[in-house]
């Protein structure tokens, strides 16, 4: 049984200076820490990795004559008619929405608002405001054929097709 009649020493008791002193130095260890997690956040690099938006579409006769197929994977068309290969984004301009070739409407669709599009991307109906547009396509040194999906065609170069 404690005595209760025992002064307490002043060894064991914390006052109030000693409780508010270690209250603030804690605090200050907490807001040092954070400061050091920021700093090295800042200095560490924030690169941002995308992929390349060239895309290698394999050999040119992977596609037969007056075909329309779609890479899902880099949103892209490749067509290839009787007058050479070209390209379209696959991407409504509507609302970026995956178009779908329809082959038995020979047209392609955009399954959310309906617009439709003929197969060398001219708009036919729907809400979208423009045409599908082309992408630019060559061939490299191995013989594949390559899509630029960051260059657009413009509109007046778009009598330019691969031939192989």
């Amino acid at each position: 049984m404690p005595d209760e009649t025992k002064p307490v020493s002043s060894d064991d008791a914390v006052d109030r200076r000693k409780f508010f002193a270690k209250l603030g130095l804690g605090s200050l260890t907490i807001a040092a820490a954070g400061t050091a997690a920021f700093a090295y956040q800042f200095l560490e690099p924030n690169v941002l990795y995308e992929p390349s938006p060239v895309v290698n579409a394999g050999k040119p006769d992977r596609y037969p004559l007056d075909s329309v197929t779609l890479d899902v994977n880099s949103g892209i068309y490749i067509i290839h008619s009787q007058e050479g290969y070209f390209s379209l984004s696959a991407v409504c301009t509507h609302l970026g929405c995956l178009t779908a070739w329809k082959p038995e409407l020979n047209l392609i669709a955009c399954p959310c608002h309906g617009s439709k599009f003929e197969r060398d991307g001219k708009k036919i109906e729907g809400p979208a405001p423009r045409p599908l547009p082309w992408k630019r396509i060559w061939l490299n040194d191995d013989g594949d054929l390559l899509v630029d999906r960051s260059t657009d065609v413009p509109p007046l170069q778009r009598d330019s097709f691969v031939r192989v």
